[in-house]
């Protein structure tokens, strides 16, 4: 607890101000007057005890005369009475001290006589910080998209309720450095709440700043967990993983699939030419559509995915993404094929890599794999690849990307039959899953009488043309 110090001894002797004579009173018949004043030191919303003595230039107390007292609040003083000094020329009051230092001052104001000269004097309560904390709540997960409530609780060592600003920082994972989200002020009751809706693991803290009645504080980390909204994918005990290593696509902000399609932007186009397009392709960029739409990942987030299809096949494409989407399929990742760059292997985007990658896929200009010189069916956008890693492909010359699922599926990612959910909702959508386990991540989109809308090559008849 802050200590008292005697009245005497906190401020001094304040020499009064001349401050009016009476009228009809001689200046020279004026004796001076001295004001000695004192406050006692403490916390906010505690009593205080402002005392006043008057005296003649002698130290002889003023006796029984009218002393008017004033406090200032808000930059304006503001009357609080006027009292007789005692026998000793004292005059005293308590009063509940502020949390604001300014508002602990206090003046007296004598007017004076035909003895004794007008005087005025000021003395302001000293304020003692109180210790401050400041809290972070909330939940400590949220699933990913969904928005949440964070109330920050700012309070003195005691409990009191700390109304005043507070910053909310946060922290990503991998991120070094705290960055503030927003500044707040928390209510008389110490309270203040901001709603956020974090795509990712996060940290958060609250800074309060100092103030004239209580000290700053830093509240301590608050974790929130970013859970996935869907179900997380579990590989068989010795699956091998993908060879190559994608980055997370960005997370979807729309609700559902949301498919979106759209004739090729002019930033796709220069992606494509030179590695899914080249010159002498069967279809050009007016025959082509970009789809975009949204997937659940093998980590059971949502993402945004894009695929190139034909004009006559883009549709069964959304249709079936959909289909996948609402049914909750996952798919390990759809990025266009040009982000694999050309293989001269295949005269077009290097779909070895794209497989390696488990990545799912439509629109490719370039050889069947290990055929050289035989044009793929993706080459005329209605072909369709799903989950390629974990369902590999009888080439010529063998497995591709991998031997070890092709006799192995999975309720959810790898289909061996034609009974498999996702085969049945593919084929719902207008697609053949035209050479079964020889090929099974390979679907060609149908016109309305089965028929394949690309041509067969001659040389895929009778064989399994990736």
């Amino acid at each position: 607890m802050p200590s008292r110090a005697p009245l005497s001894v906190l401020l001094g002797l304040l020499l009064a101000v001349p401050f009016a004579l009476l009228p009809g009173s001689p200046a020279s018949a004026a004796d001076p007057t001295t004001i000695t004043a004192g406050a006692t030191s403490g916390y906010a919303d505690t009593p205080m005890t402002i005392a006043f003595r008057l005296g003649a230039a002698d130290g002889t107390p003023l006796v029984a005369v009218p002393v008017v007292v004033e406090r200032l609040v808000a930059g304006t003083w503001r009357p609080q009475g006027t009292a007789t000094t005692d026998a000793g020329g004292r005059v005293a009051l308590t009063a509940s001290r502020s949390r604001v230092r300014a508002n602990n001052t206090y003046r007296a104001t004598y007017a004076g006589d035909e003895v004794h000269a007008a005087a005025v004097a000021t003395v302001t309560s000293g304020l003692v910080r109180r210790a401050a904390r400041v809290r972070v709540v909330g939940p400590s997960a949220v699933k990913d998209g969904a928005r949440v409530r964070l109330v920050i609780v700012s309070s003195t060592g005691d409990g009191r309720p700390v109304s005043g600003p507070v910053r909310l920082q946060r922290k990503r994972a991998g991120e070094r450095r705290w960055r503030t989200v927003t500044t707040l002020r928390t209510a008389a009751n110490g309270r203040a709440s901001h709603g956020v809706r974090p795509r990712g693991d996060t940290r958060w803290r609250a800074t309060t700043p100092l103030q004239d009645w209580v000290r700053g504080a830093t509240s301590p980390v608050h974790r929130l967990d970013n859970r996935p909204p869907g179900k997380p994918v579990r590989l068989p005990a010795g699956a091998p993983r993908p060879k190559i290593s994608l980055p997370p696509q960005p997370r979807a902000t729309t609700p559902g699939a949301d498919p979106v399609v759209t004739t090729i932007p002019d930033g796709v186009w220069d992606d494509m030419v030179g590695r899914s397009w080249h010159a002498g392709c069967p279809v050009g960029r007016d025959g082509l559509r970009l789809l975009r739409v949204n997937y659940w990942g093998y980590d059971g987030y949502r993402y945004r995915g894009e695929v190139v299809g034909a004009t006559g096949a883009v549709d069964n494409m959304a249709r079936a993404l959909t289909a996948l989407y609402r049914e909750r399929f996952p798919i390990r990742s759809m990025y266009r094929v040009d982000r694999f760059g050309w293989s001269s292997r295949l005269q077009g985007a290097n779909d070895y890599a794209s497989m390696d990658a488990g990545n799912t896929s439509g629109f490719n200009c370039r050889s069947v794999v290990n055929r050289p010189g035989v044009r793929s069916p993706h080459a005329y956008g209605g072909s369709l690849d799903i989950n390629t890693w974990e369902n590999p492909y009888r080439s010529a010359t063998g497995l591709v990307p991998n031997s070890w699922w092709q006799p192995r599926s999975h309720p959810r990612v790898a289909w061996r039959s034609g009974s498999h959910r996702v085969v049945q909702l593919v084929r719902a959508a207008g697609f053949s899953w035209t050479y079964g386990t020889g090929d099974s991540q390979h679907f060609d989109a149908t016109g309305g009488n089965g028929r394949l809308l690309a041509p067969t090559p001659r040389a895929c008849r009778g064989t399994v043309c990736h």
